[in-house]
Formats: structure tokens, sequence, C-alpha cells
């Protein structure tokens, strides 16, 4: 059976991408500024100064905005699988309950006891359901 057509997973990154090139273009701006300054000659100025702090600064940011993106790339596509699982997991569960009619293939939900079957021997730290904590005490409060 071919697998299904699924919608694309929600991928974060246009934004971050376009800010990524920013900083790209913002680095190479300064880092030939920069060369240009080293290859004329003249002696280290304020302006190799700032071509020198621009090139890192910008530089830096892009790096750190591209892991960034990286990183919320890989987190929606593990969401996204997740979410995948998920729904497998309850359609299996949900397509297996239909099929209850042959035994050992489905692990049926607790459900609670009948009306006979109830045990009212508990140890103690024992949980009282609220069904018979409130089938026991009706009609006994007194003020």
């Amino acid at each position: 059976m071919a697998e299904p057509d699924r919608p694309v997973p929600h991928r974060p990154g246009a934004v971050s991408l376009f800010f990524v090139a920013k900083a790209g273009v913002f680095a190479l701006g300064f880092w030939i500024w920069l060369l240009v300054l080293a290859v004329q000659g003249d002696p280290a100025e304020g302006l190799h100064l700032i071509a020198a702090t621009g090139a890192v600064c910008t530089t830096l940011v892009g790096v750190v905005l591209g892991a960034r993106m990286a990183l919320q790339r890989n987190a929606a596509a593990r969401h996204a699988e997740l979410k995948r699982l998920l729904v497998d997991i309850s359609w299996n569960a949900f397509a297996a309950a239909g099929n209850s009619d042959q035994p050992a293939k489905v692990v049926p939900f607790p459900s609670p006891p009948q009306e006979g079957e109830r045990s009212t021997n508990r140890g103690p730290g024992e949980r009282v359901s609220v069904f018979d904590r409130g089938d026991r005490n009706r009609g006994e409060r007194r003020r």
C-alpha cells in the first residue's frame, strides 16, 4: 500500500535565512573593506579598527544565527515526526480495537468492575474510587 500524501510539516527559517544572508553580506562587505585598507599599506588607524570590528562581529552574528536556524529546522522535523508517530499509534490502537474478536491481538482497556464485583476490603494506603466513596457515604452525613 502506498504511503498517503501527508502535509509538509512547518519548516521555520524564511525570516532566519534572511537575517543569516544579511549578516553574511555585511560580513563580506566588512572583510572586503578591511582587505582594501590592509592592501593600501597605510598605518593602522580608526578605520582599520572599525572594519576589523565590523568584520568579526557580523561574522559571529551570522554563525550564531545560522546555528539557531539549523536548530529550529531540526526541532521542527523532530516535532513533525513525533506528531506523525502519535497519530500512527492512536490510529493503530483504534483499528486494533475494532478487531477485538480475535484473542491475543488487543490488550483491552481496563473497565470498571460491575456492581457485584466491587471489593470493600482494601488494604491500608489503597486508593478509594470516587464512585465507591459516594455510594458508601451517601445519606450518612449528619450535621
